[in-house]
């Protein structure tokens, strides 16, 4: 089991900047990729899914969703379990629950571990 603890979200105004943290306990040694993904308001994006923001894997290759490449950097402390989320010149369309991710086999995603979310409100 890999439980998934996010923290770091909030309100703040477009421009701005702001970084999540993500803590992984328990059988992290399993764990084979990290990421962040988000999911809007259902008000104003009904049917939306849930979208991959950025991602890691264990040696360090990184991936990210085409609507935050060149604002957004994710990094990881393997030594403190954690993945971070460095979000800058943030818009308001980046509202959005945050979920951070743990892949335990890439080939079978319904082994993936979630964490609760953290609210991130960018205001215009």
């Amino acid at each position: 089991q890999v439980q998934l603890v996010e923290s770091g979200g909030g309100l703040l105004q477009a421009g701005g900047s702001l970084r999540l943290s993500c803590a992984a306990s328990g059988s992290t040694f399993s764990i084979n990729a990290m990421g962040w993904y988000r999911q809007p308001p259902t008000k104003q994006t009904p049917g939306k899914q849930r979208e991959l923001v950025a991602a890691i894997s264990s040696g360090g290759r990184t991936d990210y969703g085409d609507s935050v490449k060149g604002r957004f950097t994710i990094s990881r402390d393997n030594a403190k379990n954690t993945v971070y989320l460095q979000m800058n010149s943030l818009k308001p369309e980046d509202t959005a629950v945050y979920y951070c991710n743990a892949v335990i086999d890439p080939d079978y995603p319904e082994y993936d571990y979630w964490g609760q979310g953290t609210q991130v409100t960018v205001s215009s």
